[in-house]
């Protein structure tokens, strides 16, 4: 895959946020304070190997801005984390739960690590060091976790564990919503894995729904198969779209008649990738992008789509599943071809949403059914999607400058009503 220039990522989300504050004549005072993160940390760390031995590692945590509610945002575990891509991440969930109406500020954290080269007991160590280095900086009323690239629900069941642990005992019970994308045995959310995947699907359904077409018999190509990219493949096999191709790091897999999704689900779980699934034919990385489908969608590491491999794109939809997986050059490229972009702030936001409905479950001590979870989540995706749309007919602009200026009204509404103190 493609790597990514992380200071440059930083660079493009800061641009997508000037340009939409610019669009809607935002208030200079207001444009400064969402022109960068209000709180940063580097935390460097001790964790013991299971050889005995000690290594230091630095982790982050980056508090973009909460004036609609707790910071919120994923912990990322990944070799190529640093302070710039954390930074830029934790900007797009800013815009991303304002796009989505809900009362969460942006907020991304990160260690530079690859958990695949750690056992189990090694990476529980790291994430519950970690989160007893956070300290008092995360809480589930100021800065609530989630799950990213890297970690899953059993990592969040540790922090949460860690984090109730330095809890008194009267205020453990109440504090499970420290974190979100928990196991639902310990409070999570049904439909919390699901729910990037499947808005994902719900965005791109939208989409088809303005352009009067059917997305039963389109084709498809998934860049990704973690957690993201195998649920938005189930979600648009349950659409009627055929699945024809499915990238991840080991390989890319690719059946013109379409490839079974549950079948691969399983060779991958055991084999750790799609590498080598038998029903179908193995392509070269760079073909991949260049596959005749109708929608491609990223789901995967940022900067996928950049001017390098852009003008072999022959999709006429691309779903951002990933964040920031298309560069601001490539965009440009893809809009002047007419190619319809369903911006990431829209896109992959299905995560966000349902950890709110998460964190709204642990708040009352409720538990909702999974059909209530998905159909909220679908009307949720629609209204945001629907909103994107009448900004972008009446601005006449980009579905991502419409989805940015969107976010950017809520906000400079919110500072408008409550001002600046003191």
């Amino acid at each position: 895959m493609t790597s990514h220039s992380t200071s440059r990522l930083y660079q493009e989300a800061a641009a997508n946020v000037d340009q939409a504050t610019a669009a809607i004549d935002m208030d200079p005072k207001v444009r400064h304070i969402l022109s960068a993160p209000m709180n940063e940390l580097i935390i460097n760390f001790p964790v013991q190997r299971d050889t005995g031995d000690y290594e230091v590692l630095q982790g982050y945590r980056i508090q973009h801005n909460n004036v609609l509610g707790p910071y919120k945002g994923g912990i990322r575990f990944h070799p190529g984390v640093d302070l710039d891509e954390v930074r830029a991440l934790a900007t797009w969930m800013t815009f991303k739960c304002a796009l989505l109406q809900l009362p969460f500020g942006g907020a991304k954290g990160g260690v530079a690590i690859d958990p695949h080269l750690l056992s189990d007991a090694e990476l529980e160590r790291v994430v519950r060091r970690f989160t007893h280095s956070l300290g008092e900086n995360i809480g589930p009323e100021f800065d609530i976790p989630a799950p990213d690239m890297g970690t899953d629900a059993r990592t969040m069941g540790w922090m949460m564990d860690t984090y109730l642990n330095s809890r008194g005992p009267g205020e453990r019970q109440n504090a499970r919503r420290v974190v979100t994308g928990k196991p639902v045995e310990l409070g999570g959310s049904l439909g919390r894995d699901s729910a990037t995947g499947r808005g994902a699907a719900y965005a791109l359904r939208h989409l088809y729904g303005e352009l009067d077409r059917t997305l039963v018999g389109e084709t498809a190509a998934i860049q990704g198969f973690g957690n993201v990219g195998s649920h938005a493949a189930v979600a648009l096999s349950e659409l009627g779209v055929k699945i024809i191709a499915i990238a991840d790091v080991t390989g890319v897999v690719h059946d013109p008649d379409g490839l079974d999704v549950e079948k691969l689900r399983a060779h991958a779980d055991d084999r750790g990738g799609v590498a080598d699934y038998p029903q179908s034919e193995g392509l070269r990385v760079e073909e991949f992008f260049a596959l005749d489908v109708d929608i491609l969608v990223p789901a995967a590491l940022e900067t996928q789509i950049t001017a390098a491999n852009v003008d072999s794109i022959r999709a006429r939809v691309i779903v951002e599943a990933a964040n920031g997986p298309v560069t601001a050059e490539a965009a440009a490229v893809l809009e002047h071809g007419g190619v319809h972009v369903i911006p990431d702030i829209l896109a992959n936001a299905g995560g966000v949403v349902v950890s709110y409905y998460e964190w709204v479950q642990n708040k009352t001590s409720d538990r909702w059914t999974a059909k209530d979870v998905d159909e909220r989540l679908r009307d949720a995706m629609w209204d945001a999607a629907d909103r994107v749309a009448n900004r972008r007919l009446e601005r006449r602009c980009t579905r991502r400058q419409a989805a940015y200026m969107e976010a950017a009204s809520l906000l400079q509404t919110v500072y408008g009503l409550r001002g600046i103190f003191p």
